[in-house]
């Protein structure tokens, strides 16, 4: 008897896609222009016309099973050519966050990041009132008086014991919908060689951004992007080192402005400061070389923005503002910093993870 394919589409999944910018993939007449163009599509299985096409139908298990949806990077130079204006850089890109919210683990934390455009008061407001009612209940919510000193508001041992906890639930969420997307991409096309073998080139090229210097149309996303990941990656750095000077070197805080801990720290806000805006550009301009906006890009956007403007603000603050309004700045900044972390797996930041998986994905399955 022979076998056949059994295809279940979904009106509920091309809904969502829609109302997360997927509407114009009905303009899509499979004329496979967007394969042509695109610079980063394998010649083996070219993207995006298929997944294209998967969404039209509503193929919501095709579509989170497929590497191909995480190797695009959103050049848009599909989007440029389609004769269609069908905006496949746009359709993947909601697809994607479809993807996330259904690879998350709690599936009820994916759907409320994924919904961020009516469920963001939530997101922010439930750590801005956590902060609160913790140190209420640590030291009455006491403002220090001058010369401020952060830790007399929030003790290091609360910041430990919040953010260690909170990097424990990463590790495990984003682990599991690691494991999920992995075991999913891996059905239909057997893997071969080192995993550790592939991966080390695929760091590689996320660290310098080698795949962006592909792209014409968004070209200049590539370096708000880079400056953003190494913002974050000497904000880590930064941060273990403070821990190294307070317990190991046994020094004082705040650390003078010309300690090298403390510029390693100042050249991160910079970085931070210089990608956010120039991903925030792009995102305004006319013409979108990024791509149209959705809600759940906006909702990382500017929590990550809020982050950063926060910290710069609660570093100066302690100078130059009145220690009360100093103080609530703090909190700020350590409500955008808990948010950012707690969403680590549902938000966009989930495409570190997806995407590298992807690119180890396809080098593994390469034909030599």
């Amino acid at each position: 008897m022979a076998s056949h394919l059994e295809i279940v589409p979904s009106s509920e999944w091309r809904k969502k896609l829609h109302d997360r910018g997927g509407a114009p993939v009905t303009r899509c007449f499979q004329c496979a222009t967007c394969c042509s163009v695109c610079k980063l599509a394998p010649e083996e299985q070219p993207f995006p016309r298929r997944q294209m096409l998967w969404s039209q139908w509503g193929l919501s298990d095709r579509m989170a099973s497929d590497p191909g949806l995480w190797l695009c990077h959103q050049c848009n130079d599909c989007t440029t050519h389609c004769p269609r204006d069908a905006r496949p850089g746009d359709i993947l890109q909601a697809a994607r966050s479809l993807a996330v919210e259904r690879l998350a683990v709690p599936g009820f934390l994916g759907k409320l990041v994924g919904n961020a455009k009516s469920t963001w008061p939530i997101l922010l407001g439930i750590p801005f009132l956590f902060w609160v009612a913790a140190l209420y209940a640590v030291n009455g919510l006491t403002i220090p008086e001058s010369p401020l000193v952060y830790d007399r508001l929030v003790p290091h041992w609360l910041i430990y014991a919040v953010f260690f906890s909170v990097t424990g639930f990463i590790l495990i969420t984003a682990g599991a919908g690691a494991i999920k997307f992995w075991n999913q991409i891996g059905r239909d096309k057997p893997r071969q060689g080192s995993f550790i073998g592939s991966l080390i080139p695929v760091l590689m090229d996320i660290a310098f951004h080698g795949r962006f210097g592909k792209c014409d149309t968004a070209k200049s996303r590539k370096w708000g992007h880079f400056a953003l990941l190494w913002g974050f990656v000497l904000a880590a750095v930064a941060s273990a080192f403070i821990i190294v000077a307070m317990y190991i070197l046994m020094e004082e805080l705040p650390l003078p402005f010309w300690h090298p801990f403390k510029i390693i720290g100042n050249v991160a806000a910079v970085f931070l400061v210089v990608g956010g805006f120039m991903v925030l550009q792009n995102r305004l301009r006319q013409d979108k070389p990024a791509g149209n906006a959705t809600a759940y890009d906006n909702f990382f956007l500017s929590v990550v923005l809020m982050v950063v403007i926060t910290g710069v603000l609660t570093e100066v603050g302690r100078y130059l503002m009145h220690p009360e309004l100093a103080s609530w700045i703090y909190i700020l900044h350590l409500t955008s910093v808990l948010s950012l972390f707690v969403t680590f797996p549902f938000s966009k930041f989930a495409h570190l993870i997806y995407r590298t998986l992807a690119m180890v994905h396809e080098r593994m399955t390469i034909k030599s």
